[in-house]
């Protein structure tokens, strides 16, 4: 995992390519270099995962110097076409992965892409042919931009963060379309538009080519790879179990310490058992085995503190954990460089999350084998039985899916997936009446999605196009985005087997029945992993989600902090917001003894950009 930098078509300075490339030092801290040929300047921040020694060091030439590549990320199965390459008559001097996709793009071209099992953004600049090569994986884990030099756009720019592109621009400006719009703020990452005007998110599952002139290529779409699953739910828990135990058995290939960022819900649970089982079965190599440490992130005294649950996972396993408690008072001088770190503007703090991440470095760890991604692909939030009852016909399974929605809740009422009051405790009845109702509340229009002239598409049930629409194209693009800079921010890469494309094609092929089996949500993963798991958390009916418990925040330790803020002079004259309409709101948050996780959720995202403008904006 690293940080990429490159210009064609237009000659740097070498000081000013150094200044670009080492604002990724947080995302490579272990080395850094410049390599400059005429118009063409590639420079990288190195996290050495493979390979630790030199020989790992990028840009990284091959083929006697025709091929140069910068390159963020992991492909996971690159000894296995390594090992093809060799039999095809390549030889290699390092032990890494980067070494191979230059390999396996000389040999097959952009259809190497088909062959790798991993997430990446590199460029590969030809010297033959004059002509980059850029790429970025199937679902967009690993960031890219670029942005052109000239009006002609005969110069083009990229990098892993927009931080590192902002010395090459002249007039600074925020995309008001995004920053200063509410109804924008969070879920835009699936289109080319960025927070900052004339930068580009390259898109995810393409690959380009430019020469003066970019074309860009979609080589993947999930459509095209939907699976034809046995109708039988027992016979689809087994697939699912052999992709997720192989997905985590790749991931675990580092040569570098492993961990998982635990939870002690589902998902985090079901990848830490999976690295203990496959640890002690598995006989893969390049496997490492000092997977044994869990960090739990933990808030005590809030609805949020899952802690008691993480337990449940490492007693079982017999390993320890570390608990990193989210201090907000001792994290808030910390704030502004989150923000900037994050470049985005977002919904929630990121305090937790950096905290969390950051103790993994300062422990040790350098790769983490997180659970993200479940949640959108399988059905794993409450607002997802609305769409589900659509599809439940006959009582039986209209019961199944109500039954799963009353229990998603915890029995203090606490939820932070879902913005409706909870239906704890009422009868069958109600609880069918109260899900209709909220079934009918969100018939509002729905902005048109991308794939809904796609047949295939179409034949989708409800519930499998909600869940498309949430992978690709507005919650889980947006995670894979924040979780990115949440992690790299410290150095330390995260990887996510339910991000194995053979589990996105798995997940998007199933019908709802096997998301929803049983009364229980993502019930064939919790089937699928139950051997390996202990049994009150693979069929835990509750969920509480990995965010900040802001009301709590904003009504305490941070009451201060956020009425400061809001009195300020700089906070009165920023135009991304509305100042008098979100004092109120923050006021509102801390006055009211009722105040839900709705209301200040709400109220820290339409601050965000004045968080944004003063952390970001103004300081890089």
């Amino acid at each position: 995992m690293c940080g990429i930098f490159g210009v064609v078509g237009k000659p740097i300075d070498e000081s000013l390519a150094r200044t670009c490339t080492d604002r990724l030092f947080h995302r490579g801290p272990d080395s850094g270099k410049v390599w400059q040929q005429g118009s063409v300047t590639l420079g990288h921040r190195r996290l050495a995962i493979f390979d630790l020694s030199e020989n790992g060091i990028q840009p990284m030439e091959y083929a006697n110097g025709r091929y140069v590549i910068v390159y963020n990320g992991e492909v996971y199965n690159f000894p296995e076409i390594r090992d093809e390459l060799i039999k095809l008559g390549h030889s290699f001097r390092s032990d890494c992965d980067s070494e191979v996709i230059m390999a396996a793009y000389m040999q097959w071209g952009s259809s190497c892409l088909d062959r790798m099992n991993g997430m990446w953004s590199f460029a590969i600049w030809d010297n033959a042919e004059k002509k980059l090569f850029m790429s970025r994986d199937r679902f967009g884990v690993k960031p890219l931009y670029y942005t052109f030099l000239n009006e002609d756009r005969t110069a083009i720019a990229f990098a892993s963060e927009m931080k590192a592109l902002m010395p090459l621009m002249t007039d600074i400006r925020p995309n008001r379309g995004i920053v200063a719009d509410p109804g924008r703020i969070v879920y835009y990452e699936s289109t080319e538009e960025c927070v900052l005007e004339g930068i580009y998110r390259f898109p995810a599952g393409c690959f380009a080519t430019y020469d003066g002139k970019l074309q860009i290529t979609r080589f993947w779409n999930t459509l095209d790879h939907l699976m034809d699953l046995p109708g039988s739910y027992e016979e689809q828990v087994e697939i699912c179990r052999d992709i997720f135990l192989d997905a985590c058995k790749l991931r675990m290939r580092a040569d570098v310490t492993i961990g998982t960022a635990l939870s002690g819900g589902l998902d985090s649970s079901a990848t830490i058992c999976a690295m203990a089982h496959l640890a002690g079965s598995d006989r893969d190599a390049r496997m490492n085995r000092d997977w044994q440490h869990a960090f739990v992130a933990s808030f005590p005294g809030t609805t949020q503190d899952e802690t008691a649950y993480a337990r449940k996972v490492t007693d079982f396993l017999g390993i320890g954990s570390t608990f990193v408690k989210i201090d907000p008072v001792a994290a808030i001088d910390k704030l502004g460089e989150y923000v900037y770190l994050q470049e985005d503007v977002y919904l929630t703090s990121p305090i937790p999350m950096m905290l969390l991440y950051a103790s993994l470095r300062e422990n040790g760890t350098i790769v983490t084998i997180d659970g993200h991604g479940a949640d959108e692909l399988f059905g794993g939030y409450t607002f997802d039985f609305v769409k589900a009852l659509a599809d439940a016909h006959t009582k039986e399974e209209k019961d199944s899916v109500i039954t799963a929605y009353i229990e998603s809740f915890p029995k203090d009422g606490s939820n932070m997936t879902m913005k409706h009051p909870t239906p704890w405790g009422v009868r069958m009845d109600e609880a069918r009446r109260k899900l209709v109702d909220i079934k009918n509340a969100h018939r509002q229009p729905y902005k048109k999605v991308r794939a809904a002239s796609d047949p295939r598409y179409r034949k989708m049930d409800t519930l499998g196009k909600r869940l498309y629409v949430s992978s690709h194209e507005t919650i889980l693009p947006t995670l894979l985005r924040n979780y990115d800079r949440y992690s790299m921010a410290s150095s330390v890469e995260i990887r996510m087997p339910f991000m194995d494309h053979r589990m996105v094609s798995f997940g998007m092929s199933l019908p709802w029945t096997s998301r929803l089996h049983g009364g229980y949500s993502k019930s064939v993963i919790r089937d699928a992993m139950a051997p390996y798991m202990p049994a009150q958390i693979a069929y835990r009916r509750t969920k509480i989600g990995f965010n900040t418990p802001i009301v709590e925040w904003m009504k305490g330790p941070l009451k201060d902090y956020f009425l400061d803020i809001t009195g300020s002079s700089s906070f009165a004259n920023c135009d991304l917001i509305d100042p008098s309409a979100v004092r109120a709101q923050i006021k509102e948050v801390i006055d009211d003894p009722a105040a839900t996780f709705a209301m200040g959720e709400a109220a820290f995202m339409n601050l965000y950009p004045y968080l944004w403008e003063q952390n970001f904006l103004k300081h890089a």
